[in-house]
């Protein structure tokens, strides 16, 4: 389940994007609500929800942003049409948008039932709608509604990563981390948060005692060194680069690595791989997290990272959205905590489901664009033509 703030926008274009989701019979618009007089109209078109959000928004012109567009999602099939309506009903209330005008449109084109709610940032008296840590506060609504405790979750995540074999504190770490939960190491704690607020810590003596009992298991170790002597010359190892996406389709800074011969082997033996790497440098080195012992290893030790990747030439590819290789530690959240969605152990939304592309991402982006006045090319070529005594061919 996730909960999605869509683009900001100093119009109300995303009640257009709905509505032609619903004339497209990909979407249907189920609930209408807080339009006053609007709602008795026999025949309401688009730009009769646009005119009203408008006038709301034109009582507080100091809001340079006044449209409200969110998303939930459910995995898959789970939630239906009335269950994602009364759930985005209940988000709305929290999240004070309650008494507002507000749309919910049901969409039902992509693999994961999901629904849009827009509104305006501005209420009836002219005052914007609190907007303070609202991407923390999205989830933390969201939890409450679905029964989610993350302090427990936090106390599970712990457990089930003290059950497996580590030879050192930052495995232990990485496999929080593919969690979704930022770690800060204090003096002798280790404390997990997410979504900017602490849910557990664990006492570091207990990861020490953990790291002074490991033992490899030379058994497995030898048995992962035949897989992938076995699937690499068959399967294609060329390392891709996977990159976030911003606003107007392009593309930031390097996420993650993955590549075909890791996609294949842990689909078909539970194996997770995190590269590590920085910058857009290709990645210097590789950890298996094998949910099937329970066991981390240094990839150096069964493959080196050179040979891993040596099939044909490294190439980078450049996708919008690839599926992270799922074990028992399916990371449905970032573990990045100023990001709202989750980090994608599966994909949510198809390459071809662009949220409003043409508006401005509330993420945490920026693109400083500088134009400057360009010298006229053909003063440029004029100058070099006469320096050839040639005939000038225009004039300014």
């Amino acid at each position: 389940m996730i909960v999605k703030i869509l683009w900001k926008s100093k119009t109300f274009r995303a009640v257009r994007y709905n509505t032609n989701k619903v004339e497209k019979n990909k979407g249907e618009l189920v609930k209408v609500s807080g339009f006053g007089a609007l709602q008795g109209l026999s025949e309401i078109r688009p730009g009769d929800y646009i005119n009203y959000l408008s006038s709301l928004a034109s009582r507080n012109r100091r809001v340079v942003y006044p449209q409200f567009h969110a998303m939930i999602s459910s995995k898959g099939r789970s939630l239906d049409k009335g269950e994602l309506v009364t759930l985005a009903e209940g988000w709305l209330e929290g999240m004070g948008y309650g008494n507002q005008p507000y749309l919910l449109i049901f969409h039902k084109d992509t693999q994961n039932n999901h629904i849009h709610m827009v509104s305006s940032r501005i209420d009836l008296e002219g005052k914007k709608i609190s907007d303070s840590f609202e991407k923390i506060r999205a989830y933390k609504v969201l939890n409450k509604l679905i029964g989610n405790d993350e302090k427990h979750a936090a106390e599970k995540a712990l457990t089930r990563a003290l059950q497996y074999s580590f030879s050192n504190k930052a495995q232990f770490m990485m496999l929080l981390e593919r969690q979704g939960y930022a770690l800060k190491v204090l003096e002798d704690t280790l404390d997990l948060s997410k979504y900017g607020e602490k849910v557990g810590s664990i006492n570091l003596t207990r990861i020490e005692q953990k790291i002074a009992r490991f033992s490899p298991d030379q058994k497995r170790k030898e048995q992962l060194k035949q897989i992938f002597a076995k699937y690499r010359p068959i399967t294609d190892s060329r390392i891709q680069a996977i990159r976030e996406d911003l606003p107007g389709g392009e593309k930031g800074k390097v996420i993650f690595y993955n590549s075909e011969l890791s996609e294949k082997l842990s689909s078909s033996f539970g194996l997770q791989f995190v590269f590590h790497f920085k910058g857009d440098k290709p990645p210097y080195g590789y950890t298996i997290l094998d949910h099937s012992t329970k066991e981390v290893f240094k990839g150096g030790d069964i493959m080196s990272i050179t040979k891993f990747m040596e099939t044909l030439r490294q190439t980078e590819e450049v996708k919008t959205s690839i599926p992270i290789s799922e074990g028992i530690y399916e990371n449905q959240f970032s573990p990045k905590e100023e990001m709202l969605l989750e980090n994608p152990s599966e994909s949510i939304f198809p390459a071809d489901e662009v949220e409003m592309h043409d508006c401005i991402s509330i993420g945490e982006f920026s693109l400083d664009i500088d134009i400057s006045d360009d010298i006229d090319d053909e003063q440029i070529l004029g100058r070099n033509r006469r320096r050839q005594k040639k005939a000038r061919t225009n004039t300014r």
